[in-house]
């Protein structure tokens, strides 16, 4: 007895065991949410270092708006090789001396305004490359786990036709239906089939895409986030203070920044020289001094004025222009999300339970024999298409929400204006 029962209770562990095993190895894959795709896409986005180059570019630029003009050294030989006392090197007179060019006008104030301008733009572009990488990364989550989802329907799909098959062949083969039946109903199963290749496709299609986007493998994704439905908030939202606001004022900022750049540059500047000459005959050495001044006779820099001007002009309505853009946008994918929620919670709640139970009654009864097949292929169909547009109205929804953050995107304060 004693034997028996040792022999139990070692089945029992080791099956016990073996469960525990089967478990570990069965255990689900780590759930990708959306927050750790976007932490993933920034690290190993090129963009970001795209972003992170023009900042450098701008800074680097900075440095070389800062420096003066270098100096030249002026070398001159006079009363060589000619003839007479002039033959040879006996006249000769040998000047060796330094030119300074001295700029006028503010001119290296105004290259270094253009600078800092350009500097605030590219910190401006790069947080504009971050905004369209979470809307990107955003994007393709939503579209990958849309897939995933579809293909849950299609599996669904392919296990209904294949029950409805079985029914069929039930009734034909019990002699209470015809045999168009069973053949109406494998044709549905034949195609339930191919939308599950071709969702099955798809979906890796989109899981691929995210994957390169990240850098790495992606496995389930987080289908509570993509079911769910967050109320919006219906307030009216502005453009002012988007980034693509601040973007929209720094080109205006450089556009001003370059008209006092060109009317810097109607200032001729001055070149100075200092140098020694000295003379073979008498082996004496003279003190030169040199200033040189440009003729403002065919350019006076008027034009270059009225290039500016008309550049700064043209940016102040591309600027206006950006936030009519930005304003229409706005309204545009706030409709778009409501509407989509709408459609969303409607389809995924009382229409998609009305449609699931009513898919389950006419199943009943065709087996049953209480309703024919054209009900229950019509209850199976509008059951597909009520769930095909809850998961499109979701991925709808979800991307007009990530178009709004875009939009949306605060721009950061000036350093002056940090806290």
């Amino acid at each position: 007895m004693h034997r028996i029962i040792a022999a139990v209770l070692a089945a029992a562990a080791c099956a016990s065991s073996l469960q525990a095993q089967t478990d570990r190895t069965v255990a689900p894959a780590p759930v990708l949410t959306l927050a750790e795709a976007l932490d993933r896409a920034g690290a190993a986005s090129p963009f970001q270092d795209a972003a992170a180059a023009g900042i450098r570019t701008a800074e680097a630029q900075r440095r070389v708006a800062g420096l003066r003009p270098n100096p030249s050294i002026v070398g001159e030989a006079e009363n060589v090789a000619g003839t007479g006392i002039y033959r040879g090197l006996r006249s000769s007179e040998t000047t060796l001396g330094l030119a300074l060019p001295l700029e006028l006008g503010g001119k290296r104030a105004a290259r270094i305004a253009v600078a800092d301008a350009q500097i605030g733009r590219a910190g401006l572009q790069a947080e504009i490359a971050r905004a369209d990488l979470r809307l990107r990364a955003t994007q393709t989550y939503s579209a990958a786990a849309a897939a995933q989802r579809r293909v849950e329907v299609a599996e669904d799909q392919v296990g209904i036709a294949a029950e409805v098959l079985r029914a069929a062949r039930v009734r034909v083969q019990a002699g209470r239906a015809s045999p168009l039946e069973e053949q109406r109903a494998d044709v549905v199963r034949i195609s339930a089939e191919g939308a599950l290749e071709r969702a099955r496709r798809s979906a890796e299609a989109a899981s691929g895409n995210l994957a390169r986007l990240l850098g790495m493998p992606v496995g389930q994704l987080d289908r509570s986030w993509f079911d769910s439905v967050p109320s919006t908030d219906m307030a009216r939202r502005t453009a002012s203070g988007t980034l693509t606001a601040a973007a929209a004022r720094a080109d205006l900022d450089t556009a001003t920044a370059q008209v006092r750049l060109a009317r810097s540059q109607r200032d001729p500047d001055l070149t100075v020289s200092a140098s020694a000459r000295r003379l073979e005959q008498t082996n004496d050495v003279a003190a030169v001094f040199g200033i040189s001044i440009p003729l403002a006779v065919f350019n006076n820099g008027r034009a270059g004025i009225a290039v500016a001007e008309a550049q700064r002009e043209q940016s102040d309505a591309q600027r206006r222009i950006a936030l009519l853009d930005v304003e229409q946008d706005l309204a545009t994918a706030q409709a778009e999300a409501e509407n989509a929620a709408t459609t969303a919670r409607n389809a995924a709640g009382p229409a998609l339970a009305a449609s699931t139970e009513a898919a389950r009654i006419a199943r009943i009864g065709y087996r049953e024999g209480k309703f024919g097949q054209l009900d229950l292929l019509d209850a199976e169909r509008t059951l597909l298409e009520t769930r095909t547009v809850a998961i499109d109205a979701l991925a709808a929804h979800h991307d007009a929400q990530a178009r709004l953050e875009r939009l949306t995107a605060a721009a950061p304060l000036p350093k002056d204006d940090q806290r």
